[in-house]
């Protein structure tokens, strides 16, 4: 073996390194700043590199927001993708709005980023939420009214009740800090709101059957 052979392998290490540092920098800062308020500058000295050192990875402050938002997209849409229109439903339900909320706990800061993109317009994002996140909606909303057409869930607007679901399980990673200030010392913000949250979508779902089975 070439003595020198080694050293690709090791530079690709040390790029998957520094390029994670930087995704990770720019993560904590987009998500506190907005992608408006955060510089190159902060982004290589938050990833310990230099400006020239960051550029060499990404060639604009865009390019690293775009690969945050790519990755994002993907995570946020993963938990609406596993309710499955062939399965019970208030446990499909639930279990949804369990994983939201377990994103939430897991991944606050791209929580936090999401909800900047979408308050500035979602100028990054507009396109995938008018194409691939809207089909998606529509999908299981069909899904979500199959089941309320049958019987087996009370009928409301499908697509407010995914909103519904959007809403009471991300407001715990975007105001944490209020959160966690109401509660006071000593209390788990999530495992009282998916208990909360259970209680709430079950009655909200009910039916006389509905209710029989939850007992179970």
């Amino acid at each position: 073996m070439d003595q020198n052979s080694p050293r690709p392998v090791r530079q690709s290490r040390i790029q998957q390194k520094n390029r994670q540092a930087i995704l990770g920098a720019a993560l904590e800062l987009f998500s506190a700043r907005g992608f408006r308020g955060a510089t190159l500058e902060q982004i290589a000295a938050a990833a310990g590199l230099s400006k020239p050192n960051l550029l060499y990875y990404f060639a604009s402050k865009e390019e690293i927001y775009r690969q945050l938002l790519t990755g994002l997209l993907k995570n946020w849409l993963d938990p609406l993708r596993a309710l499955r229109a062939g399965g019970e439903p208030l446990d499909e339900i639930l279990g949804y709005m369990r994983r939201k909320l377990d994103l939430s706990r897991d991944y606050p800061r791209e929580s936090r980023l999401f909800a900047n993109e979408i308050l500035q317009g979602a100028p990054h994002l507009h396109a995938a939420i008018a194409g691939e996140l809207r089909d998606l909606v529509m999908e299981k909303a069909e899904a979500l009214r199959a089941w309320m057409d049958q019987g087996r869930i009370a009928r409301s607007d499908p697509v407010h009740l995914i909103f519904s679901v959007w809403t009471l399980t991300q407001h715990y990673a975007d105001f944490d800090m209020q959160v966690r200030v109401i509660l006071g010392p000593g209390r788990d913000p999530y495992a009282e709101a998916g208990e909360f949250l259970d209680t709430l979508f079950r009655r909200l779902l009910a039916t006389g059957g509905i209710e029989t089975n939850a007992k179970h």
